[in-house]
């Protein structure tokens, strides 16, 4: 097909704005599914994405739109997550796109994330359509926020499209719209070979499967391929388009969006936003790519199961193909054996990473309490990025810890600002600045610590607001803090995983706290267990799990007394000698418990 007949748009939203609604109207009126094919959220082929009611992962499809004047086109929608935690994913697939469908909800409005994304689509340069959708809804203020949106977009109000993907309202203009004002794809035909990776996934019978945009000359099956960062030559076996499963076809052309099958069996060979090129013209220019993702969110991840530690390593090189933002390295924990610490985009990634593990690989996992990067600036003018507290060296005079600071965009109702601003403040926030969207809407701006931020914040905003405050975040530096390493010890002994820097401040309430949990969660033993919570060498907090006792008096019914203080005499002597040899079993459940803060 032409390169002229091409539109490659994406749909960027705030999360629970109606993007996987709206994504499976465009589906349905272009015909590429059938009435028994059609399912809610049809994009979002993980159960995960179903049971959640979010989209996780980018998602890419062909369409076939016939015009009214007769001509046909292909659409090439990429699908894109709305939570902040997946934000690479919108970037990759703003990159591969001429064009993005910003989507509004006309009973909640503009909403922090909207804002993120709209800002990521300028920032490339691309053609933004407005739409504002769920106009049907009881308390939609279409109107007004369609006013809302023609002014954040710079657009005059009659451009931005009203439409309910539930209903269909509006479903055709969409397309239209999408057919006129997106510009098609640039590029040379004759030009020698160049596509961008925007995605990649693992098959067990095929190998890596690489999802990719033609940006100059054209790919067909039998042609030999380069891979830029690895300098890896490959025979491609299969080229094809993406609908709801992968359609060979004969080449892919300029514009195209597609898949390719080259019979690649290493997964680190296969990086996103690497450029394909032709193994017989490999010296041309390769593309920008993609700035690589800092983690922002670090946790150590090891198997219950010592025997599935090769599992787990596995698992996680097949899941950096799908998801590029990971990151993982080795470690070792004395309390949980060999693992790897991970790093994530957020709490979101986090907890979806380990539910995909399971659930995908089926393996059991423990994990660390999350927690960020800190960077020790040393006296000297040097510096050290401690990724993990354990590995927090001793400070010396005139060194200092620094800890990384975001940026917080947060969209709240007028009446929860005073609520919003006392959880922000209790977060060690500084505000930066208040402004009204409308008579019933606050814009507020913190500056808030990362660490403050990557447990319960989100569900402490939702109940603080009621469900209808947004929040949105970007790193904006490090700064210096009054931090200390906090110890968690068991009968004498520290345990690794329990380790965690905290604000000086907080220390004695958070050592307190994870003791008093502990006591409620670790079975008791045979003889009674010291919980303490330590700076360095001074204890600060501590809780003790009493012994369970056996009743060795029982069996004395009468007689002297001094039968039965002999009895508890050798008792008493052998929990010491047992206490001295005893191990402690944490359960699974401990290490869970830190993670909640019921405030």
């Amino acid at each position: 097909m032409s390169a002229s007949d091409i539109r490659n748009f994406c749909i960027v939203a705030h999360i629970d704005h109606g993007k996987s609604t709206l994504a499976d109207r465009l589906l349905e009126t272009t015909g590429m599914l059938t009435s028994r094919e059609m399912k809610d959220q049809v994009l979002d082929n993980m159960d995960l994405e179903r049971e959640r009611g979010i989209t996780i992962k980018a998602h890419a499809i062909a369409m076939r739109h016939v015009a009214a004047d007769g001509s046909a086109y292909r659409f090439h929608l990429i699908d894109t997550p709305g939570h902040v935690d997946f934000s690479y994913e919108v970037s990759r697939s703003l990159a591969a796109c001429e064009g993005a469908l910003v989507l509004v909800d006309a009973a909640q409005g503009i909403e922090a994330q909207t804002l993120s994304n709209l800002l990521m689509a300028l920032e490339n340069d691309i053609e933004i359509i407005p739409v504002v959708n769920k106009i049907d809804l009881p308390n939609a203020r279409t109107e007004q926020v369609v006013g809302d949106l023609a002014r954040l977009v710079g657009v005059p109000s009659d451009e931005v499209i009203r439409t309910s993907a539930r209903s269909g309202i509006g479903i055709d203009d969409v397309l239209e719209a999408i057919r006129t004002r997106i510009p098609p794809p640039v590029g040379n035909v004759e030009a020698p070979l160049r596509a961008l990776i925007f995605d990649s996934e693992y098959d067990q019978f095929r190998g890596v499967v690489a999802f990719v945009r033609i940006v100059d000359g054209r790919l067909a099956a039998g042609d030999r391929i380069r891979l830029h960062a690895t300098r890896r030559n490959f025979e491609v076996l299969e080229v094809g388009l993406l609908r709801l499963r992968r359609v060979p076809t004969k080449a892919l052309e300029v514009g195209e969006v597609g898949y390719v099958i080259a019979g690649v069996k290493n997964v680190y060979d296969v990086q996103v936003g690497d450029t394909i090129m032709s193994a017989d013209r490999p010296d041309v220019d390769p593309l920008a790519g993609y700035q690589a993702m800092t983690p922002m969110v670090f946790s150590g991840l090891y198997p219950i199961e010592s025997a599935d530690y090769g599992l787990l390593r596995e698992a996680l090189e097949k899941l950096t193909l799908n998801d590029a933002s990971l990151r993982f390295e080795p470690e070792t924990s004395v309390a949980l054996g060999f693992g790897f610490r991970c790093g994530f985009l957020g709490p979101l990634h986090n907890e979806i990473v380990m539910e995909r593990l399971l659930r995908e690989y089926g393996i059991d996992l423990l994990a660390t309490v999350p927690n960020v990067a800190y960077r020790v600036v040393r006296a000297d003018g040097g510096s050290l990025v401690v990724e993990n507290p354990t590995a927090l060296p001793t400070l010396g005079r005139g060194d200092s810890i620094e800890e990384p600071i975001v940026t917080a965009q947060i969209i709240t109702p007028s009446s929860a600002i005073g609520p919003v601003t006392k959880l922000c403040q209790d977060r060690r926030g500084i505000q930066k600045g208040m402004e009204y969207l409308e008579a019933t809407r606050a814009l507020l701006s913190y500056e808030l610590p990362l660490s403050e931020i990557i447990i319960d914040f989100h569900d402490r905003l939702k109940s603080v607001s009621r469900g209808y405050a947004s929040f949105d975040y970007e790193m904006a530096g490090y700064r210096a803090a009054d931090l200390v390493r906090c110890d968690i010890m068991l009968n004498g002994d520290p345990v690794d995983a329990f380790c965690a820097i905290v604000h000086r401040d907080r220390a004695q309430s958070w050592g307190r706290d994870v003791a008093e949990r502990l006591k409620e969660i670790i079975p008791r033993q045979l003889f009674p267990i010291a919980v303490q919570a330590a700076i360095g060498t001074r204890v600060i907090a501590r809780s003790t799990i009493p012994a369970l006792r056996k009743n060795v008096t029982a069996k004395c019914y009468g007689g002297d007394i001094t039968r039965k203080r002999k009895l508890l005499e050798r008792q008493k002597e052998g929990k010491k000698r047992m206490k001295m040899v005893g191990k402690v079993h944490i359960p699974q459940e401990a290490f869970l418990a830190i993670l909640r803060k019921d405030e």
